[in-house]
This record gives structure tokens, C-alpha cells and sequence, in this order.
């Protein structure tokens, strides 16, 4: 059987995911290589030749993914806050960048055994990042939609397994203007990462076609969620408590103006991605 360079067939693959209109077509090809042969994509190099069956079964992944089917969802899990998650149709994949204001929000926790929620959790990464960095949080997430809170319960179960302290989940709606309500003025960090892209913005198809829609739009100006976000974190924080919300590149002004515009949230500031985009908004309950 003549083995083939395992350099070449990565090779291929960027050049059919870079054809194809793929954001990052290396890193995918590398990705989809490592998954394939069940190695970190680190020891690639230490792979130089590789039977036809790879080569084949690599292949197979590339044209999935071709289709713009989200690498996520092929590799079957989605890495956040130093978790490798499980995702797949029917949830909100977790992007690179929800890593920012999860930093921020761990950087606020200053003192010992803090009440933390996340609203809209969706797979439940920013809850179990937050408990996996700090195990003596007690960790409160919320979903409404049934298909991603039995993700989320798949995830929270997993990383309980693997001995991070559990999380509570619950099934409620960030519009409710009850939601736990048990926890009004003791909470230390409010995290969400809401649906927040304006109804009529073009996304790429891997948005379109498999995230959830309602986990992805936020109605005409992207606000109609963030709106009842800011509310629930305003009733639910301590005082000296933060709150961190993520938005559109869009609204940069329009998100830290509606946490402004509450008289007990104060030090509001909006925060950049890495390309230097408004990426997060913060403030702390007075």
C-alpha cells in the first residue's frame, strides 16, 4: 500500500475550503486533518505519511465542510474558555471571541464563593467555562429553547464527570420579568451572550443554514433581547456587581447607551475584538 504526504492531502483540502469561500481554509484543513486522524493539530508535522484510508476519510470531512457545514458541527465540539465543548445542530456554536468578555467577567469575581448567572447560555460555555476557572462559583444558566438547553445539560454533565463544580440550569426566558427572581441583588457577574444581529444583516451559510435563528437574530436593530437583558441584570445584580454583554459590531454606542440609561448600573464602557471591532459592552450595579 504506498502511503501518501500527509503536507500534500492538507494541502488539497485548503486549496478545495479556500475555493469555496471558507473564512479560514488553513486552520479548517488542519483541523479536519487532525480530527480524522484523532491527534492535536500540533503533531501534524510529526505525521509525514499517512495510508489511502486517511487520505479518503479526509477527503469525505472536506467536502462536508465545502458545503458550509460548520466545522463544529463535523468535528463535533467547540472549544471556549479552555473547554472543548460538545455542539451540534440545533445550538449556537461558540465563537472565539465570547472568549473577551468571559476574561473580563472572571476578572470582576474579587471575592470568594461568587454568584455568577448566564443568560441565554445556549450550550452552556460561558456557565462552565466560568465554574471550570473557578470552582468555588456557584453558577446559575439559562435557555429557553429545549434543543440547546439538552446540549447545554450534555455539556454541564460532562464537565461535572470531569470534576468541575456543577452548574444549576434552568428552562426560562430573559424576557420573563420574574426570572429568578430568588436571586434579586445577590448576584456578583451577569454573563449573556444574546441573540443580537439585526434581522436583515446577510450572514455567512454557516449561520444561516445551521445556527439557530432565534439564537443568532435580534429583531429590526438587533436590541429586542439585549433590551430585557439589561433589565434582568439591573434587578438581579449585588451591589459592586458587573454585567457583560456581547453585541454586534453594530452597536458599539447603542448597547452601552441602553446600560447607561439605568440609574443603578454605573462605569459603563464597550470593549473591542481582536480586529478592533466593538465587540461587548460592561457596567457595575451602584
Amino acid at each position: 500500500m504506498t502511503r501518501h504526504p500527509l503536507r500534500l492531502a492538507i494541502l488539497e483540502a485548503e486549496r478545495m475550503l479556500a475555493a469555496a469561500g471558507v473564512d479560514s481554509p488553513r486552520a479548517d484543513a488542519e483541523l479536519l486533518a487532525a480530527h480524522v486522524l484523532g491527534v492535536e493539530r500540533s503533531r501534524l508535522p510529526l505525521i509525514p505519511l499517512v495510508d489511502p484510508p486517511v487520505v479518503d476519510a479526509l477527503h469525505k470531512v472536506v467536502l462536508r465542510r465545502v458545503e458550509r457545514i460548520p466545522l463544529q458541527h463535523i468535528t463535533g465540539w467547540a472549544h471556549l474558555g479552555g473547554l472543548d465543548l460538545d455542539v451540534g445542530p440545533g445550538v449556537f456554536v461558540p465563537r472565539p471571541e465570547t472568549e473577551l468578555p468571559l476574561v473580563w467577567g472572571l476578572s470582576t469575581l474579587d471575592r470568594p464563593d461568587p454568584l455568577v448567572v448566564d443568560l441565554c447560555t445556549g450550550s452552556g460555555a460561558l456557565a462552565l467555562a466560568v465554574a471550570h476557572h473557578r470552582p468555588d462559583a456557584r453558577v446559575h444558566a439559562v435557555e429557553r429553547d429545549t434543543t440547546a438547553l439538552a446540549w447545554a445539560r450534555r455539556n454541564a454533565d460532562a464537565r461535572a464527570a470531569a470534576g468541575d463544580t456543577p452548574i444549576t440550569l434552568h428552562a426560562g426566558d430573559v424576557t420573563a420579568p420574574d426570572l429568578l427572581s430568588d436571586l434579586d441583588g445577590r448576584v456578583d457577574l451577569v454573563l449573556c451572550n444574546p441573540p443580537y444581529v439585526p434581522d436583515d444583516t446577510e450572514v455567512p451559510p454557516e449561520v444561516s443554514d445551521h445556527d439557530p435563528r432565534q439564537a443568532v437574530f435580534g429583531g429590526p436593530d438587533g436590541l429586542a433581547v439585549i433590551r430585557h437583558v439589561v433589565t434582568a441584570a439591573a434587578r438581579l445584580l449585588r451591589p459592586g456587581g458587573h454585567v457583560a454583554i456581547e453585541h454586534d459590531d453594530t452597536q458599539g454606542e447603542s448597547v452601552p447607551a441602553l446600560l447607561a440609561a439605568r440609574r443603578v448600573l454605573t462605569d459603563v464602557a464597550d470593549h473591542p475584538d481582536l480586529a478592533g471591532r466593538p465587540r461587548f459592552a460592561t457596567a457595575r450595579r451602584v
